[in-house]
């Protein structure tokens, strides 16, 4: 039997759907067949053959009446999350409630909502969380965020052990990855060029690559793929002793 991921029958929802990586794993989890359902707090032209929903994720109500609308749903993928650059000792306690809120709690609202319904089904289903690794690192100017992906990545253990074995749970680790906002936050060419000469792999992700590992997770080819947070960096960053003894050795 050939290797191939085939989502065909399958009815997808991808938080923040429509752009950035979201838009990415929407464009691979079509490709692979499935029926894609897209949702954001706002209007959006949707992709061709997806469906947009208007869904705060935040709302408990909103996401229950999403996930009941839709006849059958096979993969929820938490897609939607990010924060603002702030230091953490001026930030406010709102802020760091909104961005803790967004990048951790929705997500577990929204797969509360899924596995209700994917309990209920014969073949189950599978959720991929989209983390980052600032889970695992030290994230200075988004010291909430970090700590909120750090979080993710134990929910998702958690509720792997707890929802098999009708429901998978996995999550990606991004890396940086190339979208509409890369210019705004990294700068311009030259600087987007020196941090991608610090990735092994020497570039950062496109979204469709974050999308690909998506797809694999959310197929049968990972049917024994379970609590996994799977790394979509590049290879990871450089540590920065390396920097000081290529410094050291140029004698400079």
């Amino acid at each position: 039997m050939a290797l191939a991921v085939d989502l065909s029958g399958r009815v997808a929802l991808v938080t923040g759907g429509t752009r950035g990586i979201g838009l990415g794993i929407t464009r691979a989890l079509l490709e692979a067949g499935a029926s894609v359902v897209t949702c954001s707090r706002s209007e959006a032209e949707p992709l061709p053959g997806t469906t947009h929903r208007v869904c705060d994720v935040r709302d408990p109500e909103a996401v229950r009446a999403l996930v009941g609308s839709l006849d059958r749903l096979d993969v929820l993928v938490n897609n939607a999350g990010g924060a603002p650059a702030a230091g953490a000792a001026t930030a406010s306690p709102r802020f760091h409630e909104k961005i803790v809120g967004l990048n951790l709690l929705a997500p577990l609202l929204c797969a509360q909502a899924a596995n209700a319904v994917m309990q209920d089904q014969d073949a189950g289903g599978a959720i991929v969380n989209i983390s980052s690794v600032a889970a695992h690192r030290p994230a200075p100017t988004i010291a909430a965020y970090g700590a909120a992906k750090a979080g993710l990545d134990s929910l998702t253990a958690s509720l792997a052990m707890e929802w098999a074995p009708k429901v998978r749970v996995n999550a990606v680790d991004v890396g940086l990855c190339r979208t509409e906002q890369t210019d705004d936050h990294y700068g311009d060419d030259a600087s987007v060029a020196a941090i991608e000469r610090t990735i092994p792999l020497g570039r950062m992700a496109e979204p469709e690559e974050v999308g690909n590992v998506v797809a694999f997770l959310a197929s049968d080819l990972a049917s024994y793929v379970s609590g996994a947070t799977v790394a979509c960096h590049g290879g990871g960053e450089p540590p920065a002793f390396l920097a000081v003894k290529n410094v050291v050795q140029k004698g400079l």
